[in-house]
């Protein structure tokens, strides 16, 4: 199987930038559903999700390793 070969183009840059973007706003909302949610069910599961996540965040950050993990966290004022 072949593997796919990431694009590290400028545009897939910027777009890369947009999609964490994103992903830092959905974990914000988790993490303030956790704080107002009751269940610890439910506490857990969304939890489990901020860590993929992250997971997902760290590989977009590894992608473009010329960015360090601050550039990437100050990208998120805009």
């Amino acid at each position: 199987m072949d593997e796919k070969k990431e694009d590290k183009s400028e545009e897939s840059r910027q777009n890369h930038i947009i999609y964490y973007k994103s992903l830092t706003k959905i974990i914000a909302n988790m993490e303030q559903e956790i704080n107002n949610e009751g269940e610890p069910a439910v506490k857990e599961h969304l939890k489990s999700r901020i860590d993929a996540i992250e997971k997902d965040r760290k590989r977009i950050r590894e992608l473009f390793p010329d960015m360090t993990k601050e550039e990437w966290d100050n990208a998120n004022t805009d």
